[in-house]
């Protein structure tokens, strides 16, 4: 009986030091993920263009305040509007998706305030070229999906770069070198 009791304790015991809270994984949602940009165009007005092809993970521990993030986007997946216009952007001139079909961000590290996620600090890469970048998070939310019964998560983020220091120069400074990143991204949890 002595031994029982011990092998008790020690299972309590065991069980005390987990954490009540560990990561949970989540997969990004392709028909909710669509990151965006804006340009300057010549001075005359701010063009936008999105990318529709997305995948990746997040993970969040919400307790320890950590995360972490990688999210792969087809470059080929661009669209403007003008289907003449997304061929000359997936060309050698700007993204040329033929030698380099990916662009990627990698987190480095999550900030939370409070108990949501308010920035993350990570890697870019763009044409080989791989910088650091901040995603600032403006909305963030998770909760329960009623359609898929599972819990989802979502959050707005914006990010400033030089697409000069990635590599992409075509038309600068006419056409803006400061380009904003508007990524919006839904995922469900695994």
């Amino acid at each position: 009986m002595k031994i029982l009791h011990q092998a008790l304790a020690a299972l309590a015991s065991g069980l005390i030091s987990l954490p009540l809270w560990a990561a949970d994984s989540y997969t990004v949602d392709p028909n909710h993920t669509h990151p965006s940009y804006e340009i300057n165009h010549f001075g005359w007005s701010t063009q936008r263009g999105r990318f529709d092809k997305v995948s990746g993970k997040i993970s969040l521990d919400r307790a320890a305040k950590s995360g972490t993030v990688d999210i792969t986007i087809e470059v080929a997946s661009v669209s403007t509007g003008v289907s003449k216009l997304d061929d000359h952007l997936k060309s050698e001139d700007f993204f040329n998706a033929a030698k380099f079909p990916a662009m990627t961000f990698k987190s480095k590290a999550v900030h939370f305030s409070g108990d949501k996620p308010a920035s993350v600090d990570g890697e870019l890469t763009l044409l080989g070229v791989t910088k650091p970048v901040t995603l600032v998070i403006a909305a963030f939310q998770c909760a329960p999906n009623q359609f898929v019964k599972k819990e989802a998560c979502g959050a707005d983020a914006t990010a400033n770069i030089k697409r000069s220091e990635f590599g992409m120069t075509k038309y600068v400074p006419g056409l803006g070198d400061d380009v904003k990143l508007l990524i919006n991204v839904e995922a469900f949890k695994d």
